[in-house]
């Protein structure tokens, strides 16, 4: 191999590690954007019109029909590190009683807060022991009860 093919093949290789290391953008959900939103008149647009306009909810109210929900999110995920999210957009359609919009309201994450679902601790109280005070610790502790049983 002369040396301009080895150049060439190290440049290649170069090239593909660098793009490998770089950050891939993933979207979820949807959430209508601003101008689709605009066309929504509140007190003249119904649910079958919001259907026709932005299409089908993302998920509707849980005791009630009267708003739907709109949930648009982007994650940046980079090499082994956990997922970020980077954008998220919630859209909320509310309804009365008749079927009417009543109001659509935006939410971005600056207007969020991370809520952590599943910590896998379990908060307790009290002094933490190490081994060696587990192990010695109850040596000697026995009630008067125990040595009969």
């Amino acid at each position: 191999m002369t040396l301009r093919n080895g150049l060439f093949v190290l440049t290649v290789a170069g090239c593909l590690a660098v793009s490998g290391c770089s950050a891939t953008y993933r979207g979820h959900g949807y959430a209508p954007k601003p101008d689709e939103l605009s066309g929504i008149v509140a007190g003249q647009d119904t649910k079958g019109s919001v259907r026709e306009k932005i299409g089908r909810p993302g998920t509707q109210g849980l005791v009630s029909n009267d708003a739907w929900y709109y949930v648009g999110s982007t994650e940046k995920e980079y090499l082994f590190y956990a997922p970020e999210v980077v954008d998220r957009t919630v859209v909320v359609v509310l309804f009365d009683e008749q079927g009417t919009v009543q109001d659509v309201r935006q939410f971005g994450m600056e207007n969020g807060q991370v809520i952590d679902l599943v910590t896998r601790t379990t908060p307790t109280y009290g002094k933490e022991l190490n081994v060696v005070q587990q192990l010695l610790g109850n040596m000697f502790n026995f009630s008067s009860g125990s040595l009969l049983q």
